[in-house]
């Protein structure tokens, strides 16, 4: 029947591929006209991809996965108690800022991706960090317009403003079914009366144990009395607490205002920092439409700036598009995998920035058409070395990622993070806040590398309340048959984590657990090298990608910790699956 109407005579072009596409004529007319063409299909598909969705827009159970245990039962308690996905939300966020310090907080931002089940309703919630209104473009160079060590790594000075309060009271407030006192009644009770700490804390703790003990509120909070916490032993965080309370009761006017925002406020600026009241009073999150596009027959939905991960993983899937990576051999298919991502990176490093201080040009840079053009660079048999600093970042696991699915089928894939681990390794007396350390994620200097072997341009420059790039993605990706919900911590790796699993499902190779444990490789542009887990190549493939001019730095360990909810609308199954290189948990029930 479909084939008797308009979108059934243009099936025979939807399913050719963009490579034999461009053996037919000029590569920019062709892409265009298939643009067209698709379009005009969709839109005849409309009403019928609209009664599917819901038909099947009820899940058998809710599915939780996130970096801990304590965070996704307190997600499953706030269900069980009415909520929605979006309260789940709010108490995983809330109780990973308790149980996890070193990787996401109160005083930290990201990025809330959400699906409304009833209507289809899609958007992002930023609650990225600002940058302080006395915040200037050489706050962190000296006189000789170079980048000072540390200065915007460690303490009150590093600090840009926090936004996961006011997205947690936005999430609340605007899509939840509960009030925030219910919502953020387990990380409360956790903070106050405390948890059993688990061997990656005292692991964390011990990284950052130079940085704690110097900082007494740090280390009065997370030491026990000035040693490492053992495993089992419970951490009681009383002023977390409170400032949760103050939080729960007044919404973000209890941590933007009132007691907690005067005892911020005095903390940093007695340690240096240049907030003011008002940068709190001023902070708000703000709705962006997230990123769209297609891969295969994957329609994917990702993070819209000021992270650049929706970005640049659509930018990689659209040129990945135009190379039939199932005939290809491995090395052949990799050397392609990393060539997209160092052109992707490229325009990531040239061109990205808070959009609501610079212009982006983004349909430019995700249109198909745009990837014709950086295809034509990949297809050459080796890869062309660029200049570039010789350091790459060793970091893997700092940030924090959830994801829920409830059984109304609403989504929620959240990327959340205070920048490196402990963020700025302060915290003003009195409020149990972590701050961040999200100024490093500026271009602090044009080409200069942050802590994560970035690069920037002016589009991410310092400016008085402005936001810094980020790299987080949470992301959906689905199917006619399966929905996906995923995101990763791992600092500037995360996009071309969320990239391999992403292909994995396209080319459908594997389940979730196979895509969580596979081995990771990553190139970011500059430095100009494939950072990988050990067992990503075998010798004989890292050898013959060598020939092809790529250059190789082995992770010791491992890095990443995705977590991922997938649904299986046909069997009406539920999987939750967690990174077997954390300690989270993936629960459906």
């Amino acid at each position: 029947m479909i084939r008797q109407g308009g979108c059934g005579r243009l099936f025979y072009f939807w399913t050719m591929s963009p490579s034999s596409l461009l053996e037919r004529g000029n590569s920019f007319i062709v892409f265009r006209m298939i643009r067209s063409l698709r379009l005009m299909c969709l839109l005849m598909l409309l009403p019928l991809a609209a009664a599917t969705a819901t038909a099947a827009a009820r899940a058998p159970v809710a599915g939780i996965a996130s970096a801990h245990p304590l965070a996704t039962q307190a997600g499953h308690e706030v269900l069980a108690r009415g909520g929605n996905a979006f309260d789940a939300a709010v108490a995983v966020a809330a109780t990973l800022a308790v149980v996890e310090p070193y990787h996401s907080g109160l005083g930290g931002g990201g990025f809330f991706l959400l699906h409304r089940a009833r209507d289809g309703f899609e958007i992002m919630i930023d609650a990225r960090e600002r940058a302080p209104r006395a915040a200037t473009p050489d706050m962190y160079l000296d006189r000789e317009d170079q980048p000072v060590p540390g200065l915007s790594i460690d303490g009150a000075k590093a600090a840009a403003i926090p936004g996961i309060p006011a997205g947690l009271a936005h999430l609340a407030e605007k899509y939840g079914r509960l009030p925030l006192q219910k919502s953020l009644a387990p990380a409360i009770r956790l903070a106050r009366d405390g948890f059993p700490v688990t061997k990656l804390y005292g692991k964390m703790t011990l990284r950052q144990y130079d940085r704690l003990e110097k900082v007494p509120e740090m280390a009065r909070t997370f030491l026990n009395q000035g040693f490492i916490y053992p495993v089992g032993e419970r951490l009681r965080q009383p002023d977390l607490a409170r400032t949760l309370e103050r939080l729960a009761a007044q919404g973000r006017k209890g941590f933007y205002g009132g007691a907690t925002a005067a005892r911020l406020i005095q903390g940093v600026q007695t340690a240096g920092g240049v907030w003011r009241a008002q940068d709190l009073v001023d902070y708000r999150v703000v709705e962006r439409e997230p990123v769209r596009g297609t891969y295969r027959h994957i329609r994917v939905t990702s993070a819209a700036l000021p992270s650049s991960g929706g970005i640049v993983l659509m930018e990689m899937l659209n040129m990945l598009q135009g190379f039939d990576l199932d005939s290809m051999s491995k090395v052949e298919r990799e050397h392609i995998i990393i060539e997209a991502m160092r052109l992707a990176y490229r325009d990531r490093a040239r061109y990205l920035g808070d959009p609501d201080y610079v212009r982006v040009d983004v349909p430019r840079l995700i249109d198909p058409a745009y990837a014709v053009k950086l295809r034509e660079e990949m297809r050459v048999l080796k890869h062309t070395s660029t200049e570039s600093p010789d350091r790459a970042t060793r970091e893997g696991m700092n940030t924090t990622h959830f994801s829920i699915i409830d059984r109304e089928g609403n989504r929620v894939a959240a990327t959340l993070s205070l920048n490196t681990l402990f963020g700025s390794g302060f915290m003003p007396p009195g409020t149990g806040v972590v701050l961040n350390n999200e100024m490093d994620d500026f271009a602090v200097k044009p080409e200069a590398p942050n802590s994560y072997g970035l690069t920037g341009s002016a589009a991410n420059a310092i400016a008085p309340g402005k936001r810094p790039l980020s790299s987080m993605t949470p992301t959906f990706l689905e199917s006619d048959d399966t929905v996906v919900v995923l995101g990763t911590p791992g600092g500037s790796r995360i996009i071309t984590m969320v990239l391999l699993a992403a292909l994995e499902f396209a080319h459908g190779r594997g389940g979730p657990r196979e895509w969580v444990k596979q081995p990771r490789f990553h190139h970011q542009y500059l430095p100009d090298v494939v950072t990988h887990e050990s067992e990503a190549f075998a010798e004989a493939e890292r050898h013959a990608l060598e020939q092809r001019g790529h250059k190789f730095d082995t992770v010791r360990g491992s890095y990443g910790n995705m977590q991922v909810v997938t649904w299986y609308k046909k069997t009406g199954r539920v999987e939750a699956t967690s990174d077997p290189r954390g300690e989270g948990l993936g629960l459906a029930k």
